[in-house]
């Protein structure tokens, strides 16, 4: 029986070294799944993050734009904000968001906790206050005596909420995606087309931002390298921070994993489909027109970075007090 045991784990073993080598010689890397540090601030984010009560009108939560039912965002071009506002730009994904090197398109915010408190508090999307979301969470003895258990104080605070949504959201990773299990040697994972698609993927140079597990969110990219992207929306990208020339139109790459269910694309989310994605991308940043044929190979390929989406009971939110402030949905 030892013998067999050692036997079983060495093959293990050599298995996870073979696909482990075989990933590093390809630039891009199978997701991991995500295990918490401290699962009762992860229920909690989860409970905050569908709470509509964390903004003015009572019926806006994260997971309005960010819609984990809808690939992690709206698929909408841009969100729907406080009282029937424009958002100014396309929702990015939460999914695998934790991967990135920054958050937003423009990078401002440095990690998922310094984003998490935004949203409540600007007058376009939840419309709320940091001092009032606090206040609603303080009058709720259930949520307190989560707090409590979470992060061991009697007394909410802004900084306690963050945490926690952004604990939340840290788990939000989708591995085992086809692609990922070719990656890990499954090479019947795949369809001819679906390789084909991945092969001039890589040789046309759109890993040089696609890489790493999450294929984006690692580095900020001018958009329009080789020519200009026509759009009428505002957004200047990371020049709306540093007020530079140069960095107009620079933004965060965007994630590719799950790619095909994260329409419409781009910043402006001025584009509906992975076709028209591909040849956008192809000319204005490559260089290149892709044939009709290489574009479904490249949309193929994408097609198979889709990974396993969360998957668990929707949280049901601690009732209201007599304390609760109440919503302002109307005026």
């Amino acid at each position: 029986m030892k013998l067999r045991s050692l036997f079983v784990a060495l093959v293990a073993s050599t298995t996870a070294f073979a696909w482990h080598a075989a990933s590093a010689d390809e630039p891009i890397q199978p997701i991991q799944a995500h295990k918490p540090k401290n699962p009762a601030m992860v229920e909690l984010g989860k409970k905050l993050y569908f709470d509509p009560r964390l903004s003015r009108s009572g019926i806006m939560s994260c997971n309005t734009c960010h819609n984990l039912s809808m690939g992690g965002t709206d698929n909408i071009p841009t969100s729907v904000g406080d009282r029937w506002q424009q958002g100014p730009i396309n929702a990015p994904t939460v999914l695998n968001s934790s991967l990135n090197l920054a958050q937003f398109w423009d990078g401002r915010a440095k990690d998922l906790k310094a984003q998490a408190g935004g949203p409540i508090a600007n007058p376009g999307e939840m419309a709320f206050t940091h001092e009032l979301a606090v206040d609603v969470l303080n009058s709720i003895p259930a949520y307190k005596a989560e707090f409590k258990k979470a992060f061991g104080k009697d007394k909410v605070n802004i900084d306690m909420v963050t945490d926690a949504i952004a604990a939340f959201e840290e788990t939000l990773v989708t591995p085992d995606s086809r692609f990922d299990k070719w990656l890990k040697g499954d090479k019947k994972a795949l369809t001819a087309q679906e390789k084909a698609g991945y092969e001039l993927f890589k040789n046309s140079g759109c890993t040089a931002c696609h890489y790493g597990p999450a294929m984006g969110g690692q580095s900020f990219q001018k958009m329009g390298l080789v020519k200009e992207y026509d759009t009428k929306n505002k957004a200047q990208g990371v020049a709306g921070l540093t007020g530079k020339d140069a960095d107009r139109m620079k933004f965060k790459v965007p994630t590719l994993r799950n790619v095909e269910m994260t329409y419409p694309y781009f910043h402006d989310g001025a584009v509906w489909t992975l076709e028209e994605a591909v040849d956008i991308m192809g000319k204005l940043q490559l260089g290149r027109t892709y044939s009709k044929d290489e574009i479904a190979q490249i949309v193929a390929f994408l097609k198979t970075l889709t990974g396993k989406q969360p998957d668990f009971k929707l949280p049901i939110l601690p009732p209201s007090t007599n304390d609760t402030p109440k919503p302002k949905p109307f005026g």
